[in-house]
């Protein structure tokens, strides 16, 4: 029997969701109009205006918003009420340029846990359950986000933030943690510790675990579920509309639902604008309907996915995203070849090698470098030199037939890659500090 949190809107007919979004899309271009004279300015440049916008086929009418924007407006330049009437900001973990603060009303954060507390009652969380909340907290939206909701649920909420893992597992032990939320990557070396620590899945009452703020891999995902002994459950999200919660996996494993009753998605070709077909692959854009405070419209992620909105058997008929493909602007173009940091991770751990590893890029002699530096586990690492270069050279062969091009692998022992407990860094391009 499927959980619901709001099961008339998680379950809505089509046509009364789509009724719903153009009554929330009018008020809020509306709202939007009057009190953001940034975007007002975009609107008249593009001959739009609210009576332009009719219903949610009017969308595709209006400018996108990009990151570009936020920064050119930073930080109040797209508020759109009063500064008084806000309760809270949150930030970007970004750490480049100006970070992204987004601002929100009561109504806002209530909206927003409303969007997690769906997310762990998806995953099986009802007010019985222990919920170890090990994302950052602070300006990161993650840690705030996965608590509030988890306060909705009436859960026993553990804000144990990121970091002191040996910790994390003694409490996991101690109280009983049911569900985990964190990065998946600090979910595999919670995993990787826990084992370390002589203990298996079954020392401790995990069922479930909620995971989001990077991109992770389906392979990734059957790693820490035989780690923790869990069902892993993906949650997508952005700082810029709101935080975690925007979409989230049900039990079915196939896609995110997105909350449509607060974000409305497209999906549109990122070189020319245009939206596309249900199912085409291209850049994800969201306009939130319903926030008060910072309420973007057609907002590009810069994540590329795909939405479908087949029949769930969870019972839910809101639209699902894929997990994000990439980034469009994470994506590496080495050789003239597009390289995405998850194509290397599928091969990584399909060949049985851990998820920790490092794409180092440069550029000597006017030709592009790719370096890729990889954990062994503890039972690869070997002492044989031998050993070790002829797993290399298998590892860059199995690269190579799913890129294209050859890496230099280096496979480096246990531990030695950097753990991160929050995003992962996974890539450094070095070539644009020449360029």
């Amino acid at each position: 029997m499927a959980n619901y949190w709001h099961e008339d809107i998680e379950c809505m007919p089509l046509e009364d969701m789509r009724r719903l979004q153009t009554e929330k899309l009018k008020k809020q271009v509306q709202h939007v109009w009057d009190n953001v004279p940034y975007y007002r300015a975009k609107m008249e440049e593009k001959g739009v205006t609210p009576d332009d916008i009719q219903s949610v086929d009017d969308l595709h009418k209006l400018p996108f918003l990009s990151k570009a924007d936020l920064r050119d407006a930073y930080p109040y330049g797209l508020l759109a009420v009063p500064l008084t009437d806000c309760v809270r900001i949150q930030s970007t973990s970004g750490t480049t340029g100006k970070r992204v603060v987004a601002f929100y009303t009561q109504h806002d954060v209530d909206l927003w846990e409303d969007c997690t507390a769906r997310a762990i009652v998806a995953a099986g969380g009802t007010a019985d359950d222990v919920v170890q909340v090990a994302y950052g907290y602070g300006l990161f939206t993650g840690g705030a986000g996965l608590h509030g909701g988890s306060h909705k649920v009436g859960c026993l909420t553990l804000p144990m933030s990121s970091g002191n893992t040996e910790r994390q597992i003694q409490f996991m032990c101690d109280l009983g943690s049911t569900i985990l939320c964190c990065t998946p990557s600090y979910a595999a070396y919670i995993g990787e510790t826990l084992h370390e620590m002589g203990l298996t899945p079954d020392d401790i009452k995990l069922k479930a675990g909620i995971f989001g703020a990077e991109p992770w891999t389906e392979e990734m995902r059957r790693s820490i579920e035989a780690s923790l002994g869990i069902k892993a459950f993906d949650i997508y999200g952005l700082t810029e509309t709101s935080g975690p919660g925007v979409a989230f996996e049900c039990g079915e494993q196939t896609g995110m639902h997105i909350n449509e009753d607060h974000f409305i998605p497209e999906i549109i070709d990122p070189d020319t604008g245009e939206v596309l077909p249900e199912g085409s692959v291209g850049e994800l854009v969201f306009t939130a309907i319903d926030k008060e405070a910072f309420p973007l419209l057609r907002y590009r992620t810069r994540d590329l996915c795909k939405l479908t909105r087949g029949k769930c058997s969870c019972g839910r008929t809101l639209i699902k995203m894929c997990k994000p493909m990439g980034r469009s602007d994470d994506m590496l173009i080495i050789r003239g070849v597009n390289v995405f940091p998850s194509q290397i991770e599928t091969v990584l751990i399909e060949q049985g090698y851990s998820p920790n590893y490092l794409i180092e890029v440069d550029r000597k002699n006017n030709s592009d470098t790719l370096d890729i530096s990889v954990e062994m586990t503890a039972e690869q690492f070997s002492d044989k030199m031998k050993d070790v270069q002829d797993k290399e050279r298998a590892l860059a062969s199995a690269i190579k037939t799913m890129l294209g091009i050859s890496p230099k692998v280096h496979l480096v022992s246990p531990k030695s890659i950097t753990r991160s407990e929050g995003k992962a860094v996974r890539v450094i391009d070095r070539r644009k500090l020449h360029d």
